[in-house]
């Protein structure tokens, strides 16, 4: 079986299984390690550890060690010498010299002294080369028992490392050293892991024994402890004890309610709870204990929380006798943050270009052309008592058209005044009670039936309008007015103010003001042709994807299998391009084609609405399947036919019969219901009119499918767009 490898790559030794950490799981579901063990999950790289440190000076010598002698002065010497087994070394012109045993702090001493009886004056040094390698055996309840060969400068430590430890069922706390029918030294790991002393290690020599016996008494520590794991218990241990060696108790957790599950004559198990105080941590554990902290309550005695749309959702002590105005004691208190930081941004060179969205995060559109200095009408938050923005002449730098003013009728959400809720804890049977109040009453009017009395543990939500929706009377309502205005900006309407009275109100059209032009877009329309157009694809996806299904099953051929698979692709080409597609949410007003200010409905405003009315143009675009797509003069006294005879005609793979007329209030003419398709082709256009001669869609039975699909579009105010997609 291969030897299981940890995340990082490197070989972990396989794992026994300990009875205790079983007992403990099946007990509580919880997987305490056995403390220590996880430090010798990584085996050791080799075996002969410690061959290239510095040799101490109590280094005893002996048998395979080499020495280096070096001599200068009468006598000039550089020799390698390997102590013998009879522990003497050999050096020319001076004999043998005895070493073994000798401590490497004496060595050079000794040697220069038998040096010394043939020569004289000279200076002499020996210092170690290649050590002896020794042989030790490990016994008992280690991971890996065995013999083995390792440096003469390893201790007792090294070779419990190269072991792999003890066993899960072996001790850490009373790992012997034995040297014949001694023992040399006792070593307990713990006092390593946890105080970093290894002063009972001892050096090895040749033929030592390492002797792991069965681990001692076992306990548990489980919760919020700095180290939750099971442990050796050497001895009496007491509480303390056990949590000194679990790292002591974590921040948060308590003292008032810590459990002993103990087994009792080895025959049952009983738990004991206890406070955690100084005559609790005198108390013995035992085998087999576990001990529980657990974490203190998150519940907060004394506090009440104000949240939502506020300054800052905090929790306040609570005092005897509290109210709300005392948890809100002014209107300041309801300014949002983010209010005060777009107001920051506004200063911003960059500010405008992040706020070029709407509410809902979508990028605005603004397709009007305009003078580069139109939209200086918006750069000022300030505003006059018709509630424009007014113009600021600052120097600044040019930004996209529409974007400032997309900023600005971008408002911040408004507090709701009307509704605010209390949630507080039904202490009888813990169930929640909401008690709703009037915020406006209570902070703005100071009304005390509204003030109402408060509770530890409440919880007051401050909601705005957008997260319950108010009255439509009550919501601010923000309308752009662009194009042939005689004071184009960004409006907030007046209470149950209308389309009409609003236009009135700020100075009415220009002379040059193409009513029957205008283009009504709304938000809530928007999302509604969005939703609309996603079923319609969803649809018509399913339809393709059935009629390929059917026309599968009848291919007979190379030939006729390569046409379905073009077919296929194209297919899918047109609705990738479809699904790009974006409904602008425009509103056919049903204006005459001569109406004036007079004529605008009066339509109840919706927050977000956008109106452009474009000074009147003069002429009449033809666009799709004809020889010359371009745009030209409008002459009232001219038909569908004249516009197209002056773009050359329609091609021959054009569908006349699908030809239609985009209005240039977007509302659209077609064939649909007349008696003779010749009859659009003598209708009389306005300036603005676009004539849309589509490609004729029926040569497949899938283009059928698309021509019935554009139907759908032209519903949405998507006719042009539509084409235009289709076509490329």
């Amino acid at each position: 079986m291969p030897v299981p490898t940890d995340p990082v790559g490197g070989a972990l030794w396989p794992a026994e299984k300990n009875d205790f950490q079983e007992f403990i799981n099946q007990s509580t579901g919880q997987k305490l390690p056995l403390y220590g063990y996880d430090l010798f999950r990584r085996p050791p790289s080799t075996f002969a550890p410690l061959a290239n440190i510095p040799v101490t000076s109590d280094y005893l010598v002996g048998p395979g060690d080499e020495l280096l002698i070096s001599a200068w002065g009468q006598i000039d010497m550089n020799y390698h010498a390997t102590v013998d087994r009879n522990g003497a070394i050999n050096i020319p012109r001076v004999g043998t010299v005895q070493v073994a045993g000798l401590r490497y702090q004496d060595l050079s001493a000794a040697v220069k002294q038998a040096v010394s009886k043939n020569f004289r004056n000279f200076e002499l040094i020996v210092t170690l080369g290649q050590l002896r390698s020794i042989q030790i055996f490990v016994v008992g309840r280690a991971l890996r028992p065995g013999a083995y060969t390792v440096s003469s400068l390893s201790t007792l430590v090294n070779a419990v490392f190269a072991a792999g430890g003890p066993s899960v069922t072996g001790s850490m706390r009373a790992i012997q050293l034995k040297r014949g029918t001694q023992v040399v030294t006792e070593f307990d790991l713990y006092d390593l892991l946890l105080r970093g002393d290894k002063s009972k290690d001892a050096a090895l020599l040749p033929g030592d024994i390492i002797y792991f016996p069965p681990a001692g008494p076992l306990a548990a520590v489980s919760g919020n402890v700095k180290n939750p794991a099971i442990y050796e218990l050497k001895g009496p241990a007491s509480l303390v004890t056990l949590l000194d060696y679990a790292g002591g108790l974590t921040t948060t957790a308590q003292v008032k309610n810590v459990t002993i599950e103990r087994i009792e004559n080895r025959d049952t198990r009983v738990v004991d709870k206890f406070t955690l105080d100084a005559g609790a941590m005198a108390r013995t554990v035992k085998d087999g204990d576990l001990v529980s902290v657990y974490p203190i309550s998150p519940k907060f005695e004394n506090a009440v929380t104000l949240r939502g749309n506020v300054a800052l959702a905090l929790r306040h002590p609570y005092k005897e006798g509290m109210r709300i105005r005392d948890l809100i004691p002014d209107k300041e208190a309801l300014i949002t943050r983010d209010y005060y930081l777009h107001k920051n941004s506004a200063v911003r060179t960059d500010s405008v270009r992040d706020a070029g969205a709407d509410r809902d995060g979508r990028a605005t559109r603004d397709d009007y052309p305009r003078k580069n200095n139109a939209a200086d009408l918006v750069r000022d938050a300030g505003a006059d008592r018709d509630g424009r923005v007014t113009r600021d002449d600052t120097p600044r730098k040019t930004v996209a058209a529409g974007e400032l003013a997309a900023s600005v009728r971008r408002l911040f959400d408004e507090i709701n005044w009307d509704y605010a809720v209390i949630e507080r804890q039904n202490e009888q049977d813990l169930s929640s009670i909401l008690i709703p109040f009037n915020l406006g009453k209570v902070v703005l009017e100071g009304d005390p039936a509204h003030n109402l009395p408060l509770k530890p543990g409440d919880i007051v939500t401050v909601f705005s309008k957008s997260d319950i929706n108010a009255p439509a009377g009550r919501r601010p309502v923000v309308v752009s007015l662009e194009g042939e205005f005689n004071n184009s900006g960004v409006y907030q309407a007046l209470q149950g103010e209308t389309l009409r009275q609003l236009i009135l109100r700020v100075g009415g059209v220009t002379p040059q003001a193409y009513v029957f032009g205008a283009e009504f877009m709304r938000e809530s329309t928007k999302k509604q042709q969005e939703e609309r157009l996603r079923q319609a694809l969803l649809q018509f996806e399913q339809d393709l994807q059935r009629a390929s299904a059917y026309r599968a099953r009848n291919v007979t051929s190379g030939e006729d299998a390569a046409s379905l698979r073009a077919e296929a692709e194209a297919q899918q080409s047109v609705l990738a391009r479809l699904k790009r597609l974006q409904p602008t949410g425009r509103i056919v007003l049903e204006l005459n084609q001569d109406a004036t200010l007079a004529n605008i409905p009066d339509l109840p405003l919706e927050d977000g609405d956008r109106l452009l009315i474009p000074y009147r143009p003069g002429m009449v675009s033809v666009f799709g399947t004809v020889y010359q797509e371009s745009a030209f003069i409008h002459k009232p006294d001219k038909t569908v036919s004249d516009y197209i005879a002056q773009a050359g005609g329609v091609r021959k793979e054009a569908d006349q019969r699908s030809m239609y007329v985009l209005r240039a209030d977007g509302s659209v003419i077609s064939n649909q219901g007349r008696f003779f398709f010749s009859s659009l082709h003598g209708a009389r256009l306005m300036p603005g009119d676009a004539i849309v001669v589509p490609d004729d869609l029926t040569r497949t039975t899938w283009m059928k499918d698309l021509k019935d699909f554009t139907q759908v579009l032209y519903q949405l105010g998507m006719g042009v767009a539509a084409i235009k997609v289709l076509r490329n």
